[in-house]
């Protein structure tokens, strides 16, 4: 089946007992057994759960793998992939990622004993290879990036990360499975954000751990079951019924991102503007090569600085000032005070968040009325 047809239909049967076309929420927690060990597939809820079970069979299906697990968060997901090293295992991680997964590894991972070592992933195998060690078990790999949008050679690191038996696993949050699906280029585990562009509509948190290994799945499914940071029926209900307009919402996204980003460009209070599908951006020719679009979330830079930047992000009238991203409503932060205020000043700077860097996550408005706002708030 096509993209958009899985995303309707894999892993849902009508309800057998009454015909519903959609799945049931099971708020159940325990499930009866026939006789000691005898049971339909399920025994508590944090092990399994039917609804939960549909919503992970679609998620799977959409990144063209076998196994998936619905988390509570983002960062749930990426707690319960770090569980399964060991103290004194060495990750290799990009420099430029989300505020709240550097904040993760640097806050609490790490008093786990995993050491990490951050590297511009935009350079490939080239790069990696200068900072492998005996102990180098992973690779985590954010692309595009986030808020800077950087783009790395997923295919490029994966062939080095098989030849040196080290596991990769890509943060695929900003692009989506219709967009971007890491495991086809060779990668061993995705995770999401399920908060942002499948959840789709603000209104539930969530994430996910992606797998096609076997092997993998199985040590997965006993940190999923044993630290039990597992996302909800009713989560996974939303999230299913947003799966099944995430082909239609992220065209719209990247329609109205395109439009946007090219206005930008010929602002004259405007210095920069950082958007994959722009021919400006350095990694260009590899979004078009490894991406089959260049999503909804851009970034740029206002002239005048913080006093500017908030001027402008004080006026607007609608686009939201909020955190978080990948909703049907536009929504606009400034990474340096907001999203990534976690991330050290020094870091920060180095890798170009300074205080007029702004970023957009377009929403499915109107272009005219989005394009609007954004000239008035301008001037």
């Amino acid at each position: 089946m096509k993209f958009s047809t899985q995303a309707i239909h894999a892993g849902q049967k009508p309800d057998p007992s009454t015909g519903a076309i959609m799945t049931p929420i099971h708020l159940s927690s325990t499930f009866v057994q026939s006789s000691p060990g005898v049971h339909q597939g399920y025994e508590y809820s944090r092990t399994a759960n039917p609804t939960r079970k549909a919503y992970e069979t679609c998620l799977a299906s959409l990144e063209a793998c076998r196994f998936g697990h619905a988390m509570a968060s983002g960062c749930a997901a990426t707690t319960t992939v770090m569980s399964m090293f060991e103290q004194g295992d060495h990750i290799i991680a990009g420099d430029d990622m989300y505020g709240g997964t550097l904040r993760l590894f640097e806050k609490i991972i790490k008093k786990w004993g995993l050491v990490f070592t951050y590297v511009d992933m935009t350079l490939g195998a080239e790069e990696l290879e200068k900072h492998i060690t005996p102990k180098t078990k992973l690779v985590w790999l954010e692309t595009p990036t986030n808020p800077m949008l950087k783009i790395s050679p997923i295919k490029d690191i994966a062939d080095w990360c098989k030849s040196k038996k080290v596991l990769l696993s890509v943060d695929n949050t900003f692009m989506s499975p219709y967009f971007q699906r890491p495991i086809e280029l060779g990668a061993d585990i995705v995770v999401h954000s399920t908060t942002k562009f499948v959840g789709g509509h603000s209104d539930m948190v969530g994430g996910a751990i992606l797998t096609d290994s076997p092997e993998l799945n199985e040590a997965l499914h006993f940190s999923v079951n044993s630290i039990g940071a597992i996302a909800s029926p009713f989560d996974s209900f939303m999230g299913l019924r947003s799966l099944k307009t995430l082909s239609l919402r992220m065209e719209a996204h990247q329609k109205n991102a395109l439009s946007i980003s090219k206005f930008l460009e010929g602002h004259k209070n405007v210095d920069q503007v950082i958007y994959p599908g722009l021919e400006s951006h350095p990694q260009h020719a590899l979004a078009k090569k490894q991406m089959h679009g260049f999503g909804g979330v851009l970034s740029f830079k206002v002239k005048g600085g913080l006093d500017k930047a908030r001027s402008f992000l004080e006026n607007l009238k609608v686009f939201a000032l909020a955190e978080s991203l990948g909703g049907v409503e536009s929504l606009i932060e400034h990474p340096g005070i907001m999203t990534h205020a976690s991330v050290p000043e020094a870091q920060r700077a180095a890798l170009g968040i300074d205080d007029s860097l702004i970023r957009i996550s377009v929403g499915i408005e109107d272009i005219e009325d989005l394009t609007k706002d954004i000239e008035q708030a301008l001037n």
